[in-house]
């Protein structure tokens, strides 16, 4: 079997492609795995450093807009695990061309390819910002799309372009679509590694507005086994929420990281509210629990202490990219 992960250098392909390559997913042991990734500034090699050696990891550095780099890497696959994108809400704003030309273009040209490919998997991987905002209750898989960053269009948009390769020409799509990810490896422009490496070099963190928009956690151990559930089990042209089951309001998250440092409440700074800040996300994820049996096993305390760990024991692999080098 062969596996195309698309984005496989940046933070959560590249812990999918360590979870295969180290065989933490059964049904995909001695896989080939072949990472696509263009390395921009959210993607280094660093993030595989550990799997770099294996004789089983193929890397190719090239665009998901490239039909021809895109071909070269899709020969030979049975799987495609679609990560690669434009991510950031806040840089979406000041710019929404690239976002609309990688996570739009780059999707289509990634289907056709793998329809040409006869791939027996498509796993595109979304996210709950597509949905828009909710005050109440959760999202199921059935909700209208209502994003309301450059971003999230641009996500929904290429949702709707996986669902029409299904409806159109059978290619074997799932969709998921996940809440907020943490973790190691996370590039610090995010809010929690943004957030503790300012604690750590003695900066103010910012935070949005009053504070207390609302956003379910997921550690990304937890969204990368919900994702091999999907490539292995999902039904065809399905789309299935991935949640954490940890909601909190950046305020109450502030906090958590300013104890987990060793820091107080002097060392936030309130700042003016991003355009079209969403003010609450949460994902019904009893569909993929119910159908595959997913649970996420990472405690939110637990997860979130060890990723407080990683980045204070990692000063080497981030501040690098916070100076701007890979």
């Amino acid at each position: 079997m062969q596996v195309l992960v698309t984005g496989g250098a940046g933070f959560i392909g590249s812990h999918y492609v360590r979870s295969l390559l180290s065989d933490a997913y059964p049904a995909y042991v001695n896989a080939d795995v072949v990472v696509l990734d263009l390395l921009t500034y959210a993607g280094t090699l660093t993030n595989v450093a550990a799997c770099a050696d294996s004789p089983r990891l193929r890397f190719v550095h090239g665009d998901i807009r490239d039909a021809d780099t895109v071909a070269e890497a899709m020969a030979g696959t049975d799987v495609v695990v679609h990560f690669a994108a434009e991510s950031h809400v806040d840089r979406s704003i000041t710019g929404a061309a690239d976002f609309v030309s990688t996570n739009v273009v780059g999707t289509q040209v990634l289907l056709q390819a793998a329809l040409e490919a006869r791939v027996t998997r498509f796993v595109q991987v979304s996210t709950d910002e597509v949905y828009g905002s909710i005050d109440h209750g959760a999202w199921p898989e059935t909700h209208a799309l209502e994003p309301n960053s450059p971003y999230s269009a641009s996500k929904a948009s290429a949702d709707l372009l996986a669902r029409s390769y299904h409806r159109t020409h059978g290619l074997p799509v799932c969709i998921t679509r996940c809440s907020n990810n943490y973790g190691p490896h996370q590039f610090p422009e995010k809010v929690i590694p943004l957030f503790v490496t300012n604690l750590i070099e003695g900066k103010k963190v910012p935070l949005y507005g009053d504070g207390l928009n609302v956003r379910d956690w997921l550690h990304v151990d937890d969204h990368c086994r919900g994702i091999q559930l999907v490539a292995e089990k999902g039904r065809d042209g399905e789309i299935y929420n991935i949640g954490g089951g940890t909601e909190l309001t950046n305020r109450e998250l502030t906090h958590r990281l300013i104890d987990a440092v060793g820091a107080d409440a002097s060392m936030i700074v309130s700042v003016p509210d991003r355009k079209g800040h969403d003010r609450r996300y949460s994902v019904d994820w009893s569909k993929i629990a119910d159908e595959l049996g997913y649970a996420p096993r990472v405690p939110f305390d637990e997860g979130l202490a060890a990723t407080v760990r990683w980045y204070a024991d990692n000063r080497s692999w981030w501040e690098p990219l916070r100076k701007g080098r890979r």
